[in-house]
């Protein structure tokens, strides 16, 4: 049987590879997606990745609470992750593991983005790592469920 984890992209996240290069690298979020699924597929043949991105709070929150029947969730809230008091309480109800990814290393970044209201809905936060913080995630999840 096939088990399925949520990857939600937050706000801006559709212009990866446009926007601010020196944080985010030059990489489109639809290169990463491809990247990830490439090495997920071949380590994992069973698991079925599930890809959403929007601008918008409310999709963010309906997949949240479409992803709780899932095996778990990757989440990069982005902008939301300092705003969004909503999206910490859906992560807050879920009982599968939630891993919070940043691709920048959000930590060395300016003051306002230091308080993360959507981590204390995580169970770990990786951050720092680009493109593979989504592996990372997807393999803490996969490690907690075998």
């Amino acid at each position: 049987m096939a088990s399925e984890i949520y990857i939600i992209n937050g706000p801006n996240l559709n212009l990866l590879g446009e926007r601010e290069p020196e944080f985010y690298g030059t990489e489109s979020l639809d290169s990463i997606t491809h990247f990830t699924d490439k090495l997920v597929e071949k380590k994992y043949p069973d698991l079925v990745l599930q890809w959403k991105q929007s601008n918008s709070e409310g999709d963010i929150i309906d997949w949240i609470q479409e992803a709780r029947n899932s095996t778990g969730l990757v989440i990069n809230p982005a902008g939301y992750s300092h705003t969004s008091v909503a999206i910490s309480d859906a992560l807050k109800l879920l009982k599968i593991p939630v891993v919070e990814v940043h691709l920048s290393q959000v930590a060395m970044r300016e003051e306002f983005r230091q308080r993360r209201i959507t981590a204390m809905g995580a169970n770990v936060t990786i951050e720092g790592a680009g493109k593979v913080a989504y592996l990372l995630g997807i393999e803490y999840i996969q490690v907690l469920e075998n």
